[in-house]
This record gives C-alpha cells, sequence and structure tokens, in this order.
C-alpha cells in the first residue's frame, strides 16, 4: 500500500552490523551500536514508512543506527521467522500489523507462534477501515448497502484471501445477514481499480487508500470503522452510529523482538516508541495521512495481540478461509 508518502532512510545500506561484540542490552549503556528494525514487507508500503519514521527518529535520540530490513513474503511470515529465530539481545525488531495476528489461524502451517516466540514492545498506531460504494449504487447508508446487496447481486473486492479487506467484510456480512460475492485481487490497489472501474461494487480499506477517491466523487463513503467520526471524513458515520458496535478495526502497526529480551531493552524500547508517537510533527504526519499515532506500551500491547488472534481467528474459521 502506498498511502503515505516516503520518508527518509534510517541509515544507509540494508545490512547490520552483526560481528560487533555482543553486549548485554540490559547495561546502562544500551544500546552501544546498531539495531535492525526488520520489516516483513517490501518497501514503500505502510509498514515499511512508518518505520522508517519512527527509525530516523529512534537513531536521532539514541545516536545509534537504526537500520531497517526488509524481508518480504509469505504475507510478512518470512521476516517474523526470522525476527523469531534471531539473537534476544536488545537488537533486533519485527514490524508487525494486522496481517501478523491474521496469520496465526489463516496459514496451515507456520514456523513461528506470534504469541510464544515473540515479545511486544509498542504499537506504533492504527490505520482505520472505511467502507466504500461505487456511486452508481444508490446507497448513503450501510443499512442501505445492506438493503440493495440483498436485492441485488453486487460483489466485493479486497485485496487478498484472508487479508483485513476480505475478512472485515465477511464478519459484516454475517453480522447483518447479507451477502456479496468476494473478488480477491492482489493488494488493496488492483482491488481499488476495479472498483473505480464499477466492476465491484464494494470495498473495505484503510481511509489513507480511498480518501483521494472519496473526495474527488469517484466513490462514496458509508461507514467508518473508528469509535468516534474521523477528522479526515467527518460527514462519514461510523459503524457503531449505524448500529453495528463490534466494528471498530484498522491495519495496526506494532513493534515485536524475540522471547527472551532483556526487559531492559524491551522497556527502554518501549517508552522511546511511546514518546516519538506523541511529537507533534509525527502525528501530523501521519493523521494527515490516516494513520493514527497511538505509542501503545508493551503490555497494551500485548493484550492488543491477543485479542487481534483470537477476533480474526473466528473470522478466517466462518469465511472457510486457508493458505498453504
Amino acid at each position: 500500500m502506498h498511502i503515505l508518502r516516503q520518508a527518509p532512510l534510517c541509515a544507509v545500506g540494508m545490512a547490520i552490523a552483526l560481528a560487533c561484540g555482543t553486549v548485554s542490552a540490559a547495561s546502562a549503556e544500551y544500546p552501544t551500536r546498531s539495531l535492525r528494525y526488520v520489516v516483513a514487507f517490501g518497501p514503500g508500503g505502510l509498514n515499511d514508512v512508518v518505520g522508517r519514521v519512527f527509525c530516523q527518529k529512534l537513531s536521532e535520540a539514541w545516536g545509534q543506527p537504526v537500520i531497517v530490513d526488509n524481508r518480504p513474503g509469505a504475507g510478512g511470515n518470512v521476516g517474523a521467522e526470522l525476527v523469531a529465530r534471531s539473537n534476544p539481545d536488545g537488537y533486533t525488531m519485527l514490524s508487525i500489523s494486522t496481517a501478523h495476528a491474521i496469520a496465526q489461524t489463516l496459514y496451515r502451517k507456520l514456523n513461528y507462534n506470534l504469541e510464544r516466540d515473540l515479545i511486544p514492545v509498542a504499537t506504533l498506531g492504527s490505520a482505520p477501515l472505511i467502507t466504500v460504494v461505487h456511486p452508481s449504487l444508490p446507497v448513503k447508508s450501510l443499512a442501505e448497502m445492506v438493503s440493495h446487496a440483498r436485492a441485488n447481486r453486487l460483489a466485493y473486492g479486497s485485496g487478498g484471501v484472508g487479508v483485513i479487506s476480505h475478512l472485515s467484510m465477511e464478519m459484516f456480512k454475517q453480522a447483518a445477514r447479507f451477502d456479496a460475492t468476494h473478488v480477491p485481487y492482489k493488494g488493496g490497489g488492483p482491488a481499488l481499480v476495479d472498483l473505480l472501474s464499477g466492476q465491484v461494487q464494494l470495498h473495505t480499506n484503510d481511509i489513507g487508500l480511498v480518501l483521494p477517491n472519496v473526495r474527488a466523487g469517484k466513490l462514496r463513503a458509508v461507514g467508518m470503522m473508528t469509535e468516534q467520526r474521523h477528522p479526515l471524513q467527518l460527514e462519514v458515520p461510523t459503524y457503531i452510529e449505524q448500529g453495528h458496535k463490534d466494528f471498530v478495526m484498522g491495519n495496526w502497526i506494532g513493534v515485536v523482538a524475540p522471547v527472551g529480551t532483556p526487559r531492559a531493552a524491551i522497556g527502554k524500547l518501549s517508552a522511546e516508541f511511546g514518546r516519538i508517537a506523541k511529537e507533534p510533527d509525527v502525528v501530523k504526519l501521519f493523521a494527515n495521512q490516516g494513520f493514527d499515532t497511538t505509542g501503545l506500551a508493551s503490555g497494551p500491547s500485548a493484550e492488543l495481540i491477543k485479542n487481534e488472534v483470537a477476533r480474526f481467528g473466528a473470522a478466517v474459521k466462518a469465511s472457510g478461509a486457508k493458505v498453504d
């Protein structure tokens, strides 16, 4: 997803000097060398861009390079497995997202467990979801969308089987008791292209991805998956306002480290990420693009992960989605 403008590189180069002598992360001097921040997706996407901004800030604060290492593959599982098996010395972190919580039940075989092998550091923020329709549909609310779908054959596009744009709509279909044909694409971008052309009629995705087309009148927003109306789309009522209280969700981004990482390192990283998330320039940069920074600490992040694994596990089971 290319919903945020590219941020500066956290450090020059993609390799990290792992040959440096091991220094206890629990020492008062931590960190004494470069840190590695693994992004389990390719350059330019939401996880990558958010990570680079936070890494740059962390590097400036600590006087040590924080190197972003993109390791895409298998829906984020390649990078996650790499970090889960890394030395838990406080110098390797992983950027995780909603996709990793979904993966715990979506994939038939995983070589790591999100809750067993990785320890939460922080939650950086979330890109809330918004449901949009093609403007040819005579609907302006969720109730009208559901009613129209019951009387007509409609299709919705998603970024692929088992991703949040798929599961969120499946959850809503079940809750609101209507049907629509699922058309999976290789990413949110291609799904959006076919939505704009009318090949599919419904879509749910990050507000930042669809907002330009909503503002241009090319799409119509019918519901926000936020607790309160979003500042970027105050005219769009939430799912809660429209009678669907369980639909608050978004593409969140967090940071984890290998289990066994010293608590002193986790605490220091957590506090610093939390501080950065509240810096006015960081808040403004991402708020304008539809990403709301939170800076949750390690404990609340662990609770978030636990709840999201369970929540989307139920959705995966109900949808029948599975990936080998």
